[in-house]
């Protein structure tokens, strides 16, 4: 990682995402856990082509992806990355 400035997003003291800022976009790391595996799977069927390369390419490590995602502009790609918050924030309700 870069060094510099990161914002960690939470919920009930659990990390949703972290972002970091860049110069004309920014980066947001995602940890998939195993957990969150089969609802994130069953809707990238739905997300952007970019969103599944980036999901399929991670490697899983110890039952957990820790997507790496720039996002430029509010597309589909800056939707994608809502759901996977959404869901991660639901797992922490529940």
């Amino acid at each position: 990682m870069e060094k510099g400035w990161n914002i960690k997003f939470k919920k009930a003291g659990k990390t949703l995402c972290t972002v970091y800022p860049r110069e004309s976009y920014f980066t947001i790391m995602i940890v998939i856990r195993a957990k969150e595996k089969e609802l994130v799977e069953a809707i990238l069927p739905e997300c952007t082509a970019e969103l599944s390369d980036i999901y399929n390419q991670t490697r899983e490590g110890n039952g957990q992806r820790w997507l790496m995602i720039d996002i430029e502009d509010k597309d589909a790609l800056y939707r994608d990355v809502l759901r996977l918050i959404e869901i991660r924030r639901n797992d922490y309700i529940s």
